[in-house]
């Protein structure tokens, strides 16, 4: 067999991650409420399924919006005929003007900046392409998102240096922390070319506040090397503090900073929840980069019709407004519903008010304060309370005992299920570690957490949308 290439036959990919193996637990053993009840439930997906039922109203109201329905099919052949790489201009005009819109309006894009990329990884890589050569460097506070280790490092030769953020002061991203990790750089002969901030942030579910990012742009500023700021987030910040963009601080007066060296990266898939549509947006500030980006999109274009259909529906006003809006409200129900539940079990989390999961705290419950341990008890939740979660040391948390539960891909029903595996789980936690003497405390307690899980199943704490009555859980107490 003929020699295949280094990027064919190494492992830059990431796949053999515990993040990726918790997937693959759950496509060979998948939770089905009829077929598969005891399979396993995927909460390592970030997917926001929660408005659908919305989307489709609108859908089922501009069916012109599709080239595939009678209404819509006289554009099919334009659809079907070559598109060149710059993007439709109502495409570019739609996605500029949302991204404005859940920014508050706040700011302004200007959609002659807006180049299109196969999802977010498609645009991390170009932007990646862009800015450094093989061997140069970017830093990245932790935790952060696997997939960075796959977008930015594995076809480009780039480098990641983590930025150790510390749970004492929650995860926030400080200058001496930067610094650490600039020197360290340095130290390896590595040249930095750029800071990634995730923002609102994935795993933690937390936003950058004004005073964080205006440090982050005095530190790149002073360095001279670029700020990529990842935002696919920023429509799911569903409670106070509210979001506040790059692009809005570059405009303040008392903010330095050359422009050149700001660069936005932005998607659909988290915000309106169609990661399957994979349109991704690189937006800089810099004339060279959106030239160079809008040849490399070439190799991941986002298709006629998907273009068509985002256009009409992001250009209708009303929809855009009250999509932001219930979007918001469900997620903020979903998160309390969830994290109140966590709370009453005894299991807690990071203090968050954004993304599409929480940062659950376990770190009581692990053998030792090692990743060892924090990798066997990941194996317990995985193979036996058959919940995917994903493991914080799998997002370079230098921290055991951190684990990421996604809330928004599954419907009420599955959360329920989800909710009684890990009451049942903690409840024989405790019991394992309760000496035998306060063993008649335990049932006491397991008949109040009872109780209270009863109580936060009623729907009356659930969204009024839910379907919870239907669950098999409560047919069961019925």
């Amino acid at each position: 067999m003929a020699a295949m290439s280094k990027i064919a036959t190494g492992n830059g990919h990431g796949e053999n991650s515990p993040y990726f193996d918790g997937w693959k637990a759950y496509e060979t053993d998948p939770f089905h409420p009829i077929d598969r009840p005891d399979g396993v439930i995927q909460m390592g997906l970030a997917e926001n399924q929660l408005c659908f039922d919305f989307i489709k109203k609108w859908l089922i109201k501009h069916p012109e919006a599709s080239v595939c329905t009678a209404q819509g099919v006289n554009r099919f052949k334009e659809m079907a005929l070559f598109q060149d790489y710059h993007g439709m201009p109502e495409f570019r005009r739609a996605v500029a003007k949302f991204m404005g819109k859940v920014r508050g309006d706040r700011v302004k894009f200007d959609p002659d900046r807006i180049v299109m990329s196969g999802g977010a990884t498609g645009a991390h890589e170009t932007v990646a392409f862009c800015l450094a050569d093989p061997g140069e460097a970017f830093l990245v506070p932790t935790p952060y998102y696997p997939g960075f280790d796959r977008d930015l490092k594995w076809r480009t030769g780039v480098e990641l240096v983590p930025v150790h953020c510390e749970s004492s002061n929650n995860f926030k991203i400080t200058r001496d922390a930067l610094e650490a990790a600039y020197v360290k750089a340095q130290e390896a002969n590595l040249r930095v070319k750029g800071l990634l901030i995730t923002n609102p942030s994935n795993p933690l579910g937390t936003i950058l506040d004004r005073d964080t990012l205006k440090n982050v742009v005095g530190f790149i500023n002073e360095k001279n090397i670029h700020l990529i700021g990842d935002e696919i987030y920023a429509a799911t910040v569903f409670m106070e503090p509210e979001f506040v963009s790059i692009s809005e601080i570059i405009e303040e007066d008392d903010v330095e900073c050359n422009r050149d060296l700001i660069h936005i990266v932005y998607s659909l898939s988290k915000d309106m929840g169609f990661p399957g549509f994979r349109v991704g947006i690189v937006y800089s500030y810099n004339d060279a980069v959106v030239s160079c980006a809008r040849k490399m999109s070439s190799f991941g274009l986002v298709s006629s019709q998907t273009q068509h259909l985002i256009a009409s529906m992001l250009s209708d006003d009303d929809f855009v407004d009250d999509f932001i809006a219930e979007s918001k409200n469900l997620l903020f129900k979903r998160h309390k519903y969830f994290t109140r539940s966590l709370s009453q079990v005894g299991i807690g989390s990071l203090k968050s008010n954004a993304g599409l999961f929480i940062w659950m705290d376990l770190r009581k419950l692990l053998r030792e304060k090692t990743f060892e341990a924090e990798m066997e008890l990941w194996r317990v939740i995985i193979n036996e309370v058959k919940l995917n979660v994903s493991p914080g040391s799998s997002f370079h948390c230098h921290e055991p005992g951190w684990f990421r539960v996604c809330f928004a891909n599954m419907d009420d029903n599955t959360m329920a299920v989800a909710l009684s595996r890990i009451r049942t789980f903690m409840l024989k936690n405790n019991e394992a570690m309760v000496p035998p003497r306060k063993l008649c405390r335990l049932s006491s307690l397991k008949l109040s957490l009872s109780r209270r899980m009863d109580d936060l199943m009623s729907p009356s704490i659930l969204s009024p949308h839910s379907p919870l009555p239907q669950s098999p859980l409560v047919r069961a107490r019925n």
